[in-house]
């Protein structure tokens, strides 16, 4: 779907901020009128891409939030059934979004239930997916965006970014598996002083702490993520499926445990049409050409 004319190209939050400074400072518009046309706009595009069904809604605690207030007032005032998520609590919500969230008819926000409905979810997908996943880093990586990457099998950086396990700054906890991660890839030490001073963690020293794979310079980082999302796309698979299933299954096996598991991972990738054509192409000196077929 194409934005609108008028949203096209769609403006970054500090340009947004800078515009809306503009029309407060410059042009004396109220920030509660500002607000309001903001709103107004929403409920104008929901109502022409989606003229008819259930709206939802989703709200931050800032100006977005309140613009998000009045849009659903005026879709709902118009008969649209619009259900309104909230993703910090009530309390959190101040200033002129307060006062819209007060003149908001009808039922009030609901928490949105990210954790449960959302991260939680993509981070079981990521873990079990049976081929490697590759996270390229370009940025500041915090809170829940910092541990969706790293539950990624390879993470590479660009030297400018930073991994920041924000929760600790606003009272929370760090979730979206970075209690159960971080321990296991820079130890008990280090992962405490990660979620409890909320310090930004270079790049660099996070590839010394075995935090990441690999930290590269900025222009590489593109070409590198994509030179192993390559040779991956032309590995044999199953082996390394299998590979993960090993590494996944480590840290709750004894060793005994762990050795028996290997032979019998081991049983099935030694039938697997890549291992035949890995042995072939070595005994004939020749790449490989795997195809990631189990039988």
């Amino acid at each position: 779907m194409s934005l609108p004319r008028w949203l096209d190209p769609l403006l970054d939050a500090d340009q947004m901020r800078a515009t809306d400074a503009w029309a407060i400072e410059e042009r004396g518009v109220p920030s509660l009128e500002l607000m309001e046309r903001a709103g107004e706009g929403l409920a104008r595009v929901v109502t022409q891409y989606g003229p008819a069904g259930r709206v939802a809604i989703v709200c931050g605690k800032g100006n977005n939030g309140g613009d998000g207030f009045v849009a659903a007032r005026l879709l709902r005032q118009a008969g649209r059934e619009v259900e309104v998520l909230i993703v910090w609590g009530p309390e959190w919500i101040e200033g002129d979004a307060k006062t819209m969230l007060e003149r908001l008819p009808g039922e009030k926000p609901v928490p949105h239930n990210s954790l449960e409905q959302h991260y939680n979810p993509l981070v079981r997908d990521l873990r079990a997916l049976p081929f490697p996943v590759v996270a390229a880093v370009n940025g500041i990586a915090a809170g829940a965006g910092a541990n969706i990457a790293l539950a990624c099998d390879i993470v590479l950086a660009a030297r400018s970014a930073n991994f920041i396990q924000s929760f600790a700054r606003v009272g929370l906890i760090p979730d979206t598996g970075g209690t159960w991660i971080l321990p296991r890839l820079v130890g008990v030490a280090r992962a405490r002083a990660l979620a409890l001073l909320a310090e930004p963690l270079s790049a660099e020293k996070a590839e010394q702490w075995g935090l990441i794979w690999k930290c590269v310079d900025d222009a590489a980082l593109r070409g590198e993520a994509q030179k192993m999302c390559e040779q991956f796309a032309t590995a044999p698979t199953q082996g390394l499926a299998l590979a993960k299933r090993a590494l996944d299954a480590s840290p709750g096996n004894s060793l005994d445990a762990q050795l028996d598991l290997e032979r019998d991972l081991q049983r099935i990738a030694h039938v697997t049409p890549d291992y035949a054509e890995g042995v072939r192409a070595f005994m004939e000196k020749r790449k490989p050409n795997f195809t990631g077929r189990k039988t």
